[in-house]
């Protein structure tokens, strides 16, 4: 177990706090606050406790110079809302300079500051000096909560941990928890959704599960490589091409532990990558050569719902369907219906599968639903993450 905010005297000390901010933006304005909705808890925290709270964070991906578009100056206005307190935002090219020092040195115990996208500084993500001792000579305590980039090792995701005491934030601790669960004691029987197009992306997390799980159920348009694999034709469908014969040896390893292995037993095909071109319903033994399959098929909706509602643990990563395009979006829906009913512990494990129970209106209806995309899928695949790794442990 690592120390989180709670292991650690912050009274008037000064926090520097690794936040995920990389929110969406269009036209200058933020689409979706939920990953600064979800710091609030830490934050809130350590201003209760009366630290001087100093929050980072990148947004996009500017490489290294500074770029207005990737500005945090949206966050510290949305976060001065939230938190229902002035945001001090202390821009800087550099990020850290001897203007942002003295404003950290000032802050007074229970305010709050943000600095600029630390991604302006090319040393950021390849971990290097001088901007990780920059950013230590900011504070005195090292807070992680940002689940999403835990899976690199940035100056300010890991670095940091290397000059002052590091402990994780409640965002972090709740994603521990719940990812860890599921994969160390879950109860059963234990179902995971594995969806998305690319096999090969996700061969090593399924290896993983596969130690695990009960039954997995594939999805999604990696399901036409798993379709080739058992010599069915898939015709105009998505493949990976170079993973058919690992598709071919999961099956086979699925059989030798025991574990059940649920595969689409119709599709939603159409000729035309697009919302407007017809569609049709086929077994998957009988998709024609000139079409594509686009979503999962009623009856493979009734098969894996009948799974869902079985299991006590449900993980679920990757959309079973081209979910964007409405025509398109029923299979992924009705698994996602399907987990809001569930009385298991349901766990998302972020990227498209939490912006599909969210489009959906099920996001509220979900045990807990992962802030990282590829964080979630590396902690799934069994990976120490460098940003949890180093923190300090209880």
């Amino acid at each position: 177990m690592k120390k989180t905010v709670r292991d650690i005297d912050v009274s008037g000390k000064r926090v520097l706090v690794r936040c995920d901010f990389n929110v969406p933006m269009q036209d200058g304005e933020i689409t979706d606050d939920i990953r600064i909705r979800s710091a609030l808890p830490t934050i809130q925290y350590l201003v209760e406790h009366d630290a001087k709270v100093i929050l980072m964070s990148h947004m996009g991906r500017p490489k290294g110079e500074p770029k207005p578009e990737f500005s945090l100056l949206p966050v510290a206005d949305r976060l001065t809302e939230l938190l229902g307190q002035d945001v001090l935002f202390v821009p800087s090219d550099q990020v850290v300079d001897e203007h942002v020092a003295d404003a950290a040195a000032a802050l007074p115990e229970g305010q709050v500051m943000l600095l600029e996208n630390t991604r302006y500084r090319a040393e950021e993500t390849k971990n290097e000096e001088p901007f990780t001792k920059q950013l230590a000579e900011l504070g005195e305590i090292f807070v992680n909560d940002a689940f999403g980039t835990a899976h690199r090792a940035h100056c300010s995701t890991a670095g940091l941990a290397q000059y002052m005491p590091a402990v994780s934030g409640f965002l972090i601790e709740k994603e521990v928890k719940f990812l860890g669960d599921a994969l160390d004691d879950p109860k059963r029987p234990f179902v995971a959704i594995m969806g998305g197009a690319k096999v090969g992306d996700k061969i090593p997390v399924i290896e993983n599960l596969m130690k695990k799980v009960d039954t997995i159920i594939i999805g999604g348009g990696m399901s036409y490589t798993f379709f080739k694999a058992m010599g069915l034709e898939i015709g105009t469908s998505i493949l990976d091409e170079e993973s058919i014969d690992l598709a071919k040896s999961l099956m086979d390893k699925a059989r030798e532990q025991g574990v059940e292995m649920l595969l689409p037993v119709d599709a939603v095909c159409a000729k035309e990558f697009s919302n407007d071109s017809p569609k049709e319903v086929f077994a998957r033994e009988n998709i024609p050569s000139d079409m594509m399959g686009m979503d999962i098929g009623p009856e493979t909706i009734e098969l894996f719902t009948k799974a869902i509602e079985q299991a006590e643990t449900i993980v679920w990563n990757g959309p079973c369907g081209v979910f964007e395009m409405p025509s398109f979006a029923e299979g992924t829906k009705a698994i996602a219906a399907a987990l809001a009913e569930s009385k298991g512990t349901t766990v998302i494990g972020g990227g498209d599968s939490a912006a599909a129970v969210e489009q959906f209106g099920f996001a509220d209806k979900m045990t807990h639903i992962s802030t990282g995309g590829g964080a979630s899928l590396e902690f799934l695949e069994g990976k120490e993450l460098p940003g949890i790794a180093c923190l300090e442990d209880k």
